[in-house]
C-alpha cells in the first residue's frame, strides 16, 4: 500500500484499512504526521500517520 499520509490535507475523505466499521472520515488536520479524522461511527479520532495508512478516498 502506498504511504498516502502526507498528502492527507483536510477536508480529504478517508478510511482507516484495519477499522472499516468506522466508515468514511473527512480529515480535520495532518500535523507531524499525526492525522485528526472525524469518522461517521466514532467520531474524532486522532492517528499516529507512522503506524497507519489510511485509504484516500477520490
Amino acid at each position: 500500500m502506498e504511504d498516502l499520509n502526507p498528502i492527507a490535507a483536510p477536508g480529504m475523505l478517508v478510511r482507516h484499512p484495519d477499522r472499516p466499521d468506522w466508515g468514511l472520515g473527512q480529515v480535520q488536520s495532518n500535523i507531524n504526521g499525526r492525522l485528526t479524522v472525524n469518522f461517521e461511527q466514532v467520531g474524532k479520532q486522532v492517528l499516529d500517520g507512522t503506524k497507519v495508512s489510511v485509504i484516500v478516498e477520490w
